[in-house]
């Protein structure tokens, strides 16, 4: 059973307002890559707490496209959010050059794209503490499953609004919104772009999430929500005994990673899967 788009999208929504206001916060700070998870989540804070009340923080570095840039200002315009950048390629170039040093080696491939990310968060953190903003993480489900976040940096953050929807589910509600502002006669506030180029952390060269990943986002949550949400077992799940090491692959992949979940952030308490497939 699928989720219900919309339904999902507002119980995020009204679980994203709760949890703001019950620590005490009006504003929220997050940090905005041109991408699908970010884009949504800063449209539900918009929705929740108005665009007044959510601060939105462009971070490129060296591995950002222009692409990405463009479609977070897009993003920025239709939700008449307030948008600053604040760029991480010097500071990163500093830490390696520091680390080179140190070290007497350069820094590794993992290391590098990790040191970009807890970047992010220093920065955002910094503005958070300044501000006494509350910062959302923008963190999916898939991708928390499978260990591919980067400890206290794509894991920081007070609340993860998307953080119990999987990213299929973070598409179904991104494209509902759009159509729910469009019936309404409303700008859609994620741009199509966002919605069709290719998912990328843009932590290295030609990066793509699905590749890093393994295997398609819609593959990849057939197995994530048929075995954790529903309780298949990897044969069930298998289409044949070659898919049958894939799926072993991807089950196990995610219980190894059960330590990184737990330095996740909460997120909404909403059971958007039945217990019956």
């Amino acid at each position: 059973m699928d989720i219900k788009p919309l339904e999902a999208y507002d119980a995020c929504v009204k679980a994203l307002d709760e949890f703001v206001h019950d620590a005490g916060f009006s504003d929220v700070v997050i940090g905005l890559s041109g991408g699908l998870d970010s884009s949504v989540v800063a449209t539900m804070a918009c929705d929740a707490l108005g665009n007044t009340h959510v601060h939105g923080f462009m971070l490129p570095g060296p591995f950002s496209s222009s692409s990405s840039v463009t479609d977070a200002r897009y993003l920025a315009q239709n939700l008449n959010l307030n948008v600053k950048t604040i760029s991480i390629t010097l500071p990163y170039e500093n830490i390696k050059g520091v680390y080179h040093k140190a070290c007497d080696q350069a820094m590794g491939e993992i290391a590098s794209q990790n040191t970009q990310a807890r970047l992010r968060m220093i920065f955002l953190m910094a503005v958070a503490n300044d501000h006494n903003w509350l910062l959302l993480n923008t963190g999916n489900k898939s991708e928390a499953q499978m260990g591919y976040s980067t400890l206290y940096g794509d894991t920081a953050g007070a609340f993860a609004p998307i953080g119990g929807l999987y990213k299929t589910d973070v598409f179904a509600v991104a494209r509902a919104r759009n159509q729910r502002a469009i019936e309404n006669g409303e700008t859609a506030p994620i741009p199509g772009s966002v919605l069709t180029k290719a998912p990328s952390a843009e932590l290295s060269k030609d990066q793509v999430d699905e590749q890093a990943l393994g295997m398609p986002y819609e593959d990849l949550d057939r197995i994530l929500i048929g075995h954790f949400e529903y309780g298949k077992s990897a044969k069930e799940l298998a289409k044949d005994e070659r898919d049958l090491v894939k799926v072993d692959n991807v089950i196990t992949r995610a219980r190894s990673f059960a330590f990184k979940r737990a330095a996740e952030p909460p997120f909404p308490d909403t059971q958007f899967y039945t217990s019956q497939a």
